[in-house]
């Protein structure tokens, strides 16, 4: 996948699951790497899909607890079926993959913000939220074709402090290609924490397409490296 361009040069282009995932990135497969793929500058990826779950699965006296965080972007006391929603990615001037995820409640609609960044020893940096206060270390590695990412450490960021925090949330993250529909693939999502169990939860197909900011699709589209 590199054989034409330098280490550097490389590392300059690839995206954060590339650089995670190194040589593995190709056993993915080839839907998941327009997905996990570089997107080009000027570009957004954009997927539409439906939830058949989505939400708080927890205990009624977290839901307090879980409408706080909502407010940052992270997380939804919502719980419902057949939810849709759309997800937009995209790089940002310092290389961050931004996303944002909208649940379409019954209700009102949710707004879930994230923004990921190479980390250490081949982990992913994801800060949640609208400020990024919130963040999870994820090692990524491919199962039979598809992505799974799972989260090895926790910290906060309180006015450019970096606090790291026990671990006592898990985060558990499968994408894999729908067999049962072309052209979609499918994630599930599952949040859980230690002594409650599972608090948060979705899992649901889409399809997903990188095209200019305002412009025509480009399905398939994948940067040169």
């Amino acid at each position: 996948m590199f054989s034409n361009a330098t280490d550097e040069q490389v590392l300059r282009r690839a995206s954060v699951y590339e650089r995670a995932l190194g040589a593995s990135f190709d056993a993915l497969d080839p839907m998941l790497r327009v997905y996990f793929g570089s997107i080009p500058l000027g570009a957004v990826g954009r997927g539409e899909g439906t939830f058949e779950e989505a939400g708080f699965t927890g205990p009624t006296l977290l839901r307090p607890v879980i409408r706080l965080f909502a407010n940052h972007r992270v997380l939804c006391p919502e719980r419902e079926s057949d939810v849709p929603f759309r997800i937009e990615n995209r790089v940002d001037g310092s290389g961050a993959l931004r996303a944002d995820r909208v649940f379409a409640f019954s209700r009102r609609s949710r707004r879930m913000s994230d923004a990921m960044t190479p980390g250490p020893r081949g982990t992913i940096v994801d800060r949640l939220g609208r400020r990024g206060g919130l963040e999870v270390r994820l090692r990524a590695h491919v199962d039979a074709g598809g992505m799974q990412l799972d989260s090895v450490g926790l910290a906060a960021r309180v006015r450019g402090l970096r606090i790291p925090l026990p671990a006592v949330a898990r985060v558990i993250v499968r994408e894999r290609v729908d067999d049962r529909s072309p052209g979609r693939q499918r994630v599930d999502v599952r949040v859980s924490v230690a002594l409650l169990g599972e608090v948060f939860a979705y899992a649901g197909s889409f399809v997903y397409r990188i095209e200019p900011s305002g412009g025509t699709p480009t399905t398939g589209v994948r940067t040169p490296l």
